[in-house]
């Protein structure tokens, strides 16, 4: 259906984190994951691609004030994509952590206002020119990673993601409606060929068996489980006002982001 753009001798990654449903705490695992990867001296973008109801900027201390431009502006033809993105590497010294000096993070965002939400729901946007966006922004700001946090479900925007990704990595929570939704995101990436396919199983409550979980998923979809991360009190009180990985560098969580980031660079 989408014919990959980055295929061809480009070093870049593109890494899509995606769920079936809403609520997997996402775009927290997104945001964790791309300051993680950047630590180790590496260029990383973030696209928060869930229009419908974006909120990874939060994460990164981004006020909408501070937005002159969002990924909206850009889909409807007022600024180029690079204009849209955010530097936010300053997130990696705030809590004293040893980043490399060419760790870079960039964010675009979504729009948070109401009207701009609603015309995406009300009219769509160009799918292609979001396609020719990702390549843009890859190239121009020279990137290692481009990390998509996408909308929850299956849409056209999303199946561009999936099928334009070297790496997925599908975010589930250990119940009964994300192993049903899950099943179909499995399926799906498989049939764009997603070169190499991860799942994350997120918000475990400590007093489950984590190596039984990973086992029973990666029976379920015979798909290797890249971490379990636990459901902890931390996690909760930070109330994504910040990093969680960067806040608290020697948590039994932040240990396991850093295995998943290291399955995803491998």
């Amino acid at each position: 259906m989408f014919k990959n753009p980055f295929a061809r001798g480009n070093p870049s990654r593109i890494v899509s984190i995606h769920s079936f449903r809403g609520g997997t705490g996402k775009s927290n695992v997104t945001a964790n994951l791309a300051a993680t990867i950047a630590r180790q001296g590496l260029r990383v973008g973030i696209i928060d691609t869930d229009i419908q109801s974006p909120g990874i900027h939060i994460l990164f201390g981004l006020n909408e004030d501070k937005f002159k431009y969002t990924l909206n502006d850009y889909l409807w033809g007022r600024c180029p994509v690079e204009k849209a993105a955010y530097e936010v590497t300053s997130v990696l010294k705030q809590n004293g952590a040893d980043a490399h000096r060419d760790s870079a993070i960039y964010l675009i965002p979504s729009s948070i206002k109401v009207g701009e939400i609603s015309r995406i729901l009300r009219e769509g946007y160009n799918v292609g020119r979001l396609n020719e966006g990702l390549k843009q922004i890859v190239q121009r700001l020279k990137l290692d990673y481009l990390m998509i946090d996408t909308h929850p479900g299956l849409n056209e925007e999303t199946l561009l993601s999936i099928s334009i990704s070297d790496v997925m990595v599908i975010i589930m929570r250990p119940d009964r409606q994300d192993f049903q939704g899950t099943a179909v995101t499995v399926d799906v990436a498989r049939k764009l060929s997603v070169p190499k396919l991860l799942i994350t199983v997120n918000k475990a409550l400590p007093e489950f068996d984590f190596k039984a979980l990973k086992q029973q998923v990666e029976d379920t979809y015979k798909t290797p489980v890249a971490g379990v991360l636990p459901l902890c009190e931390e996690m909760v009180r930070l109330a994504s006002s910040d990093i969680f990985c960067l806040r608290y560098q020697d948590h039994p969580l932040t240990r396991e982001v850093n295995g998943i980031a290291t399955r995803i660079t491998q």
